[in-house]
């Protein structure tokens, strides 16, 4: 029998050596390792419980244990204390647990033989056999206990390494797939080894069709480019040290035939002898940094234009009314002085204007809600402007029994006053300028029309936007393009909804909703 026994313990170490070689799969190779014990001790129960790197000891597999023995043991081996030498005091103690345990549920009829899980000077575990007889180890079979319990060790160190190493895959491999940037891996001879799909979007083409290609077939710039590209760059040196990052911006060429304004950073991977293994490519669409660049050189320009005509205006009026060379009789004092109020006036709204604008970009524009009669604020809206122009005849037609809605009243009154001050504007000739008012189950519809040429098919998408203004207006009209885009914010903010009526040669017909409740 004896010989017997040896033969299988031999074959047992072959086994785990196989193992080692295997399996790294962590489960599958516990279950293994635990049911090897097992056998080879001779015993009719195990488990094996694994120390985690921070501390703290887990019951990870077990074989032939009742659950409500599993369940049991569980808080007490969470319980064993950290301590900086775990071979010394923390293994000893959780066998210390499962022999007084063993012996407490079985009347001292079961003990237990504890292998602990050492690999590289690290504490991994314990495998703790139960068998139902006592018996004496000799120094032969201690040592092939040790020998199996050290390649058993070895084996779930590196499954457990394994294990990691999967994770911080998946790990890499969400972040790629779920960053919005699009990031490309490229080798250093320029091949893309890895794509995420947000470049693959970008593009407009698929993953598989990017990755195996050269970095210069896929990222094609075109128009104004700002930087050196990766070429160019490698020429000069790049990279020469770790942290050299390079910038380029440029329209990315795409399949669709539109180009893509991007900004491509590209990051060095070098080994430790200084020599360059990958490039990280990090590309993002500057689409919004581009339009916010236009919309801030916009600004400037409608701006300064602004602020010039009526400064001008005011400062020549101020200095003819104040020359001590000439005397101006009542009648030209009063019509300066009123040049003087107006520009003053414009000067005002201007800057309210652009108030407005930035609390509305701050997410600060308030609305103090209240019951409004809609109809009766028209009516109130065309008596003010009657005096404004001799030219065009501004009326309003409501139906009886207008309801009743909730709003803010001062801050209708500015898109009244934006969108009538519109209708003149743009009807120079002059004409009948009419606001309109339906009830609607759900909502009340109004409407200003006016007799100018109306609005051409390709400003409609843009006349909302902030200092959009068509090349026809900028030419012949004074401006600087806020009044219907804080018109859109206000009705918006009343949960309404506010459009253009496209009938190009036939006045401009603006209208906006507001719910009734």
């Amino acid at each position: 029998m004896l010989p017997d026994f040896r033969v299988r313990q031999r074959d047992y170490l072959l086994e785990i050596s196989r193992t080692l070689t295997q399996e790294l799969n962590l489960d599958k190779l516990l279950a293994r390792i635990l049911y090897i014990s097992v056998e080879m001790l001779a015993g009719q129960a195990g488990l094996i419980a694994l120390r985690a790197e921070q501390g703290g000891w887990t019951l990870s597999t077990f074989q032939g244990i009742p659950p409500a023995f599993v369940r049991y043991l569980d808080p007490l081996l969470s319980e064993v204390s950290d301590h900086e030498d775990p071979a010394r005091f923390e293994i000893p103690e959780v066998n210390r647990i499962l022999q007084t345990l063993a012996q407490s549920v079985s009347w001292g009829l079961l003990t237990g033989v504890g292998l602990p899980l050492i690999a590289r000077n690290r504490v991994i575990g314990v495998i703790f056999i139960f068998r139902n007889y006592l018996g004496a180890f000799s120094p032969i079979d201690r040592a092939l206990l040790q020998s199996f319990a050290d390649q058993a060790a070895i084996a779930v160190f590196n499954a457990q390494l394994y294990t990691q190493t999967s994770r911080q895959k998946q790990r890499l491999d969400a972040l790629l797939d779920s960053a919005a940037d699009g990031i490309l891996l490229l080798a250093n001879n320029h091949i893309i080894e890895r794509c995420n799909p947000a470049f693959a979007r970008l593009l407009g083409i698929g993953v598989a069709e990017i990755q195996g290609k050269r970095h210069e077939e896929i990222i094609v710039l075109s128009g104004r480019q700002q930087g050196l590209t990766l070429e160019k760059a490698e020429a000069g040196g790049w990279p020469l040290t770790p942290n050299a990052t390079l910038y380029i911006e440029g329209d990315l060429e795409r399949k669709s035939g539109l180009p893509l304004p991007i900004g491509i950073t590209y990051a060095p991977l070098l080994s430790s002898d200084g020599n360059l293994l990958n490039i990280i490519a990090t590309v993002r669409d500057i689409t919004h940094f581009r339009q916010a660049e236009e919309i801030k050189t916009t600004f400037v320009s409608v701006i300064s234009h602004e602020l010039k005509t009526p400064v001008a205006l005011i400062k020549g009026y101020v200095a003819t009314l104040r020359r001590e060379d000439a005397t101006w009789d009542w009648e030209v004092v009063r019509d300066s002085l009123q040049v003087i109020e107006e520009e003053a006036d414009r000067l005002t709204e201007l800057i309210e204007n652009l108030l407005d604008a930035s609390r509305l970009q701050a997410g600060a524009l308030k609305i103090n809600m209240s019951d409004v009669a809609i109809d009766q604020l028209a009516f109130r809206m065309v008596e003010r402007f009657r005096t404004q122009s001799s030219k065009h005849t501004i009326a309003a037609d409501f139906p009886a029994n207008f309801p009743i809605i909730l709003g803010d009243e001062e801050r209708l009154s500015q898109v009244f006053s934006n969108l009538i001050s519109n209708a003149i504007k743009y009807s120079p000739e002059g004409g009948e300028i009419k606001i309109t008012g339906q009830v609607r189950p759900d909502q009340v519809i109004i409407c200003i029309l006016d007799q100018g040429p109306g609005v051409a098919p390709e400003d409609i998408p843009h006349i909302f936007d902030r200092f959009y203004r068509s090349d026809n207006a900028v030419k012949t009209t004074k401006g600087a393009g806020l009044g219907l885009f804080l018109a859109r914010a206000i009705i918006e903010a009343h949960h309404g909804k506010i459009w253009v009526d496209p009938k190009p040669g036939e006045g401009a017909r603006m209208c906006f909703s507001l719910p009734r409740s």
